[in-house]
């Protein structure tokens, strides 16, 4: 599943191709239809990413609508210049501006809100560290009363919004800290350091486009070991590492369940 970085590269990629112009919007897979028909010859004002959600806005007399879109783990976007390829496949929308098209396919959730219904949608959604916007604080409160463990509450979306695997993993291992560290015996001080790291390592995800973790120091160049090679790209410490030599402290990585989710550590390096 594409984490945040990815969703704020397509939100400022959209914004480029469509903001402030009228788009045609179908659904040749037939099962946006109806939405399709709501959005046809409006406006689109602005695009945004909260967390793993993507909105475009749209504005035609005075009345707004948005459309939301979370890819979950089959969703995808293809965009071009004019003129369109013919229709092919699944393809659930498909947007046309003076200039582009642009194709959805296989997402979790393609809809249409209104102002009412987005407010709901920001409500139910924690903090998003790649937003100006955001409040380290605000996640840091429910952090400090619950009693999970740390990386389950790093990928609890309603405490913070665009983190994944691969940056709970990774954040975690680059603050030294044990993923099954209770929320609540994390300092203010301690959660406000990871949350810098999260946000700058999120913010270089997005100008990147890809997910790098790892200080200079350990780059492959610097130690004179070869690229990694995954099809997520991106040079890490511990996720999909697996019995590999830890790039510090040369402690096989470990792997296990946590929340439901693959949980990638250094037994010597994560203590804390």
């Amino acid at each position: 599943m594409p984490e945040g970085h990815t969703i704020h590269r397509l939100a400022a990629r959209h914004r480029e191709l469509f903001a402030g112009q009228i788009v045609a919007v179908d659904s040749p897979q037939g099962r946006f239809a109806d939405g399709a028909k709501l959005l046809d010859g409006r406006r689109m004002t602005d695009t945004e990413a909260y967390g793993k959600h993507l909105l475009h806005h749209f504005t035609s007399d005075g009345a707004e609508l948005s459309l939301h879109i979370h890819l979950g783990l089959y969703g995808k976007f293809a965009d071009g210049p004019l003129p369109a390829p013919a229709p092919a496949g699944q393809l659930r929308m498909r947007m046309t501006g003076p200039g582009h098209w642009l194709e959805l396919r296989g997402p979790t959730a393609c809809e249409v809100l209104n102002p009412g219904e987005v407010a709901t949608l920001r409500a139910r959604l924690g903090q998003d560290p790649l937003r100006d916007d955001s409040d380290g604080l605000w996640a840091y409160r429910k952090i400090r009363s619950s009693s999970k463990a740390l990386f389950a509450l790093l990928l609890d979306q309603s405490v913070v919004a665009g983190c994944g695997l691969i940056y709970a993993n990774e954040v975690l291992f680059r603050a030294g800290l044990a993923p099954a560290t209770p929320g609540r015996d994390i300092s203010e001080a301690c959660w406000q350091e990871l949350w810098d790291d999260l946000r700058a390592l999120m913010k270089e995800g997005v100008v990147r486009g890809r997910i790098d973790t790892v200080h200079s120091a350990h780059t492959p160049e610097a130690m004179q070991r070869a690229p990694r090679v995954d099809r997520h790209g991106g040079e890490v410490y511990v996720y999909r590492r697996p019995g590999q030599p830890c790039l510090v402290c040369g402690t096989p990585i470990a792997r296990g369940p946590m929340a439901g989710r693959n949980l990638y550590w250094c037994p010597t390096c994560q203590t804390a």
